[in-house]
């Protein structure tokens, strides 16, 4: 997903991962299955076979850990502030882990065409000293809305193979 803020004179791009559902949804997927799973555990325990009840949780606590995990890495996200004078590429799950900084005069938009029709075109902020790439994890219509999002405020200097681009 990608969405445009604009305050005063700051231009906010966020660029996110699409999510299925969110982490509420998730914890109630959880919960309806684990009222069937428990319960068919504990009715075998009280039968005797009780080793399937602390399977039941642990198949659960497996279930739980992989879609707390997936939630997680669908947070990550790209903000991109720009500027009159400065643009900044912020990277990060719930805070900016990493950012650049580039200056708006120095700075070029990448753009190496895609691969495949289905995919969307690399896109990268550089300036003659360091490069980033932006949005690597969209589709091909969300890539595109990025690309012409940024075009209205950076200049394309390049259109390069894949192979002259560093990840």
């Amino acid at each position: 997903m990608v969405f445009l803020d604009q305050a005063g004179q700051e231009k906010v791009i966020v660029a996110k991962p699409n999510h299925s559902a969110t982490w509420h949804q998730n914890l109630w997927l959880l919960a309806a299955l684990a009222v069937p799973s428990l319960g068919a555990g504990i009715g075998f325990a009280l039968l005797g076979a009780w080793p399937i009840l602390p399977l039941a949780g642990l198949e659960l606590s497996a279930l739980g850990g992989a879609l707390y995990w997936v939630n997680w890495k669908l947070e990550y996200r790209h903000v991109i502030r720009v500027t009159d004078e400065v643009i900044t590429v912020d990277k990060g799950y719930f805070v900016p882990k990493r950012r650049w900084r580039f200056a708006r005069n120095e700075s070029a938009l990448r753009v190496i065409p895609q691969h495949h029709q289905w995919q969307g075109p690399e896109l990268s902020v550089h300036d003659t000293l360091s490069e980033t790439r932006i949005g690597d994890f969209l589709n091909r219509d969300e890539t595109l809305h990025l690309l012409s999002l940024l075009r209205e405020e950076l200049r394309i200097r390049t259109h390069s193979s894949s192979s002259s681009i560093k990840a």
